[in-house]
């Protein structure tokens, strides 16, 4: 009898294991297509989570270009504060990993390590866009423009709350 109560304990407990909700981080949405030659060009971080790659960068752009292998050239650069004009660049290289979206890449600005960079929306014109990562520790809001309209930002930080996100983490660009 004390076999069969351990035997069914431990079949109970395998197949509550299977179960389980998916972690958090796994259900993160994307943007549902994006068209990479259209994604392609500069952008301009409006919005960023703290990084430490990214401290005492001001004015930052990251410019995205197609190559022949399908691979992503990224160069990123800032404006160094407090340092007389001194430019920071980051030169890179994404690859995309879902090709049904196009919405899920890797990037890697030092070989072999790489990090996820999803698109997790992208508005129809390409003039604006959310990126992240699945942990959300990572988290960027991108403009075609260097400014953008606060009525425009604030519905997007409003899509970041609603995206497991917490927009008080946000550094804003000046």
């Amino acid at each position: 009898m004390k076999k069969l109560i351990l035997l069914a304990i431990i079949l109970l407990a395998v197949s509550s294991a299977g179960c389980r909700k998916e972690p958090a981080q796994a259900m993160l949405p994307t943007a549902d297509y994006v068209d990479m030659n259209r994604y392609a060009g500069r952008w301009y971080e409006v919005a960023r989570y703290p990084h430490r790659f990214e401290n005492g960068c001001l004015d930052v752009t990251a410019d995205y270009e197609m190559q022949d292998d399908g691979t992503i050239q990224v160069v990123n650069q800032c404006l160094l504060a407090g340092e007389g004009g001194k430019i920071k660049k980051a030169l890179g290289k994404a690859k995309i990993v879902d090709h049904l979206s196009n919405a899920k890449l890797k990037v890697s600005f030092f070989w072999p390590f790489s990090g996820d960079y999803w698109i997790l929306y992208v508005d129809p014109d390409y003039q604006h866009a959310i990126v992240g990562a699945p942990s959300r520790k990572n988290l960027w809001i991108l403009s075609r423009q260097p400014q953008m309209d606060p009525l425009l930002l604030a519905g997007l930080l409003e899509k970041v709350r609603g995206l497991g996100y917490d927009p008080s983490l946000l550094i804003l660009a000046k």
